[in-house]
């Protein structure tokens, strides 16, 4: 994408109250929480909606959430979705213009643990993109993902690796159906504080050439990403995550109309609620 959740996020401050040493507390405050139901949802707040390294939402914070539905066999659903100023920002730069003000994502798949610690994952993503207005987009951004994950357990070390590739054309980059995206995610529990060291890298291959061009767009698009950041589990489904985020990606490629890096270098911050 030319400016994308968040995959990163956000923002602010918190505040931990903790009531300990009550000599009176009930039994239903003493209770263990209950299991967690079918269905969970999410909203998160982000300084920069980051997705494969590139941001989305022109480097400005963002909002963003979904809910998913999980069955017992292992078959699952979801949405997620974030503001966004990608497809508006493109069409302004090409003298269109073009409302597109959230990234609407559906997927559905299944997940199977063949062995104790190794699941197996796969399924199908749907990137929508509701958009009034002329974009100047010679190819629909809507795109379509299949993905194939293998997610992985050594007792405090969590993570997985997922090939991603797209069955439709990539985030409106012309002829380009049949790029992909390879993704490996490490995080370690480290048991302290409710903290969690996360790491990722992730490259991301554009399939085709450029419209109206010979050259190809793996040359001018492709690209490698990564990131280091750290998660606080404050309890009660509260997080915040800060991580220091870049990509190689060439300079020109990936710019927003002010002419600044949109894959640059980057501090972010997430704060993330999950019910």
């Amino acid at each position: 994408m030319f400016t994308r959740r968040t995959k990163i996020a956000s923002s602010l401050a918190l505040g931990l109250l903790s009531c300990l040493g009550m000599s009176n507390v009930s039994v239903a405050q003493t209770a263990a929480p209950a299991e967690p139901g079918p269905i969970t949802a999410n909203v998160s707040l982000t300084s920069d909606y980051r997705y494969r390294g590139i941001s989305q939402s022109n480097l400005q914070p963002a909002i963003q959430g979904g809910f998913d539905y999980a069955h017992p066999s292992g078959f699952y659903i979801g949405n997620w979705n974030s503001s966004i100023s990608w497809i508006s920002d493109a069409a302004s730069a090409s003298g269109k213009s073009a409302s597109a003000p959230i990234e609407m994502d559906f997927y559905a798949g299944y997940k199977y643990e063949w062995s104790k610690g190794f699941t197996a994952d796969v399924g199908v993503l749907q990137y929508y993109y509701p958009t009034s207005g002329t974009t100047g987009f010679t190819t629909n951004p809507n795109t379509t993902e299949l993905y194939a994950a293998q997610n992985f357990t050594f007792d405090a070390v969590t993570g997985y690796v997922k090939f991603s590739y797209a069955v439709t054309t990539l985030f409106g980059f012309s002829n380009s159906s049949g790029s992909n995206y390879t993704d490996l995610t490490v995080n370690y529990d480290t048991g302290v504080w409710g903290l969690t060291l996360n790491a990722h890298a992730g490259y991301q291959y554009i399939a085709g050439t450029a419209s109206g061009s010979s050259v190809s767009n793996s040359s001018l698009y492709s690209y490698t990403d990564w990131k280091l950041g750290a998660t606080k589990d404050f309890g009660s489904g509260l997080s915040l995550s800060l991580a220091y985020i870049s990509t190689n990606a060439k300079n020109g490629a990936y710019i927003n109309p002010q002419g600044k890096a949109l894959g640059g270098d980057a501090v972010l911050a997430t704060l993330t609620k999950t019910f």
